[in-house]
């Protein structure tokens, strides 16, 4: 009896902790929920649903800016094969450069966009320095891309930022993203490389099921297909 009391108190608390809460995870599923609950202010459909990667900062910081230091945590999930259900996510840090919206102690949301396979190779690098490894520009606001530049069209990745509830594309060059190992490790119990979680068949771990339910909610569908040669 006591054995099986044992049991049943190990699976109650590994299920209770399979599903814990993950504070960096829920605020990314915040941020997507209250940017795209203001449609006309917001990511436009079509380009989210061309999109094959979604990048998440969520705020962290107050306080001037330090050059070189770290701006915040965030993560990137893409959809798996490029075209098909979103995956598994992984975990960077973002930082260095000159971010004019971060000086003078504003909190900011960070959001981007990988419009296609090139720039998501990148994304499994260690660090990636947006403007020279990969190509970025502010992406355009609202319902749809219709106003869109042929920059914007054309860039590998389209940039967003929020702070104080406005919403609007932001140019990221020059900011350094760095693959964070430690979090990663963390999530999925074991060491594991962007690669292996972003163009993999890894699972979606339980913390990540709110976010990936949003994004599925917003875009059940979309992507272009990875070559057989990705990565």
């Amino acid at each position: 009896m006591k054995r099986h009391m044992t049991t049943v108190f190990l699976v109650v608390m590994f299920s209770m902790a399979a599903f814990a809460k993950e504070p960096q995870l829920e605020k990314a599923t915040n941020v997507l929920n209250e940017i795209m609950a203001t449609p006309d202010r917001g990511i436009p459909h079509d380009l989210l649903d061309k999109a094959v990667c979604v990048g998440i900062v969520p705020s962290e910081i107050k306080g001037a800016f330090v050059v070189g230091g770290t701006y915040g945590r965030g993560v990137l999930v893409c959809r798996r094969h490029g075209n098909g259900p979103w995956g598994a996510p992984s975990k960077f840090t973002m930082g260095g450069g000159s971010f004019g919206f971060q000086i003078g102690g504003e909190a900011t949301d960070v959001v981007f966009l990988v419009m296609d396979e090139g720039g998501a190779r990148k994304f499994v690098a260690d660090d990636v320095k947006l403007g020279a490894d990969a190509s970025i520009t502010a992406g355009p606001v609202g319902r749809t891309a219709e106003a869109a530049t042929d920059a914007q069209l054309h860039a590998e990745i389209l940039s967003y930022s929020r702070t104080r509830g406005l919403f609007a594309g932001i140019s990221l060059a020059g900011a350094v993203l760095k693959q964070d190992h430690g979090e990663n490790r963390r999530l999925y119990g074991r060491a594991i490389s962007a690669k292996e979680i972003l163009f993999g068949d890894v699972r979606v771990p339980p913390p990540a099921y709110e976010l990936n339910a949003a994004l599925k909610r917003y875009s059940p569908r979309g992507g272009q297909p990875f070559s057989s040669a990705s990565l």
